[in-house]
């Protein structure tokens, strides 16, 4: 097992953690007796999982913070050793998804998508993982997509964005062997989680896309996420089908690819 054991002044810091996957794996790490920080917009929704998590027995912090202000993620590394706390593992679980063709894309939006799906965890592991090698322990987690395999057009940027979060992570496994740390990549398929309808699509218009098959629950995504974590695997991405069509997806000619994508995607209806 690769995850530092843990202890009453050491975190888990999991963003997004207000909902789905985030949330989820915010529990798989309470019941593996780990402290948690959870981290997100939502004060609220924090709170509630907060009250929940400390059921577990350990101890829950909850920081409130918009991840896409580059003042926030500056400062908050120094939140958290202020509560006297060392964190041991980050989960970089935020993001979220745009909808539609790129030439009738709204500016702001695609690059507020890209400053939380890629320059958050560039930014976030740049500040945490200086000390996690200096201590010889840690994890890293960064959750991607099975988006990441293949083209997306209709949410291009998001797709895009996951591609970068694949590669940058397999980039941190690489420099980090031999430090004590890893980094992991969860890369899920579609999930029942409200994400899509925030992105501008039910999950009714997705599953239409998406054969039944290849769904998988929050909750197993996030356990089979952690198990990764805590076992040091390179990529994770939960669910049979979802890892048959990752593999088949970058073998695939694009010539081919592509029309099908675009024929099946909701946001190009």
């Amino acid at each position: 097992m690769t995850l530092p054991s843990p202890a009453p002044d050491r975190t888990a810091v999991v963003t997004g953690a207000s909902s789905g996957i985030g949330a989820e794996i915010a529990r798989q790490l309470a019941r593996r007796g780990h402290g948690v920080t959870l981290v997100a917009r939502s004060v609220a929704k924090l709170e509630a999982l907060a009250t929940e998590l400390r059921g577990e027995g350990v101890r829950v912090e909850v920081i409130a913070a918009d991840l896409t202000d580059r003042g926030a993620r500056a400062g908050l590394l120094g939140a958290i050793e202020g509560r006297g706390l060392t964190a041991e593992v980050l989960v970089n679980n935020a993001g979220h998804s745009t909808l539609g063709p790129v030439a009738a894309s709204d500016p702001v939006a695609e690059m507020g998508m890209v400053e939380l799906d890629v320059m958050a965890v560039v930014d976030l592991c740049s500040r945490f993982l200086p000390g996690m090698v200096a201590r010889g322990r840690g994890g890293v987690l960064n959750v991607a997509s099975t988006a990441a395999f293949q083209p997306l057009p209709g949410q291009a940027g998001y797709g895009a964005s996951k591609v970068f979060v694949l590669s940058y992570t397999q980039s941190l496994a690489g420099e980090l062997k031999g430090t004590g740390v890893t980094a992991t990549t969860l890369c899920p398929g579609p999930v029942e989680t409200g994400f899509g309808e925030r992105a501008g699509f039910t999950d009714e218009e997705a599953k239409a896309a998406l054969p039944p098959v290849m769904w998988v629950s929050a909750t197993e995504v996030a356990r089979v996420g952690v198990e990764g974590l805590d076992k040091g695997r390179l990529v994770v991405i939960p669910g049979t089908a979802n890892r048959v069509a990752a593999a088949v997806s970058q073998v695939t000619p694009r010539s081919l690819l592509l029309p099908l994508l675009t024929r099946s995607h909701p946001g190009l209806k």
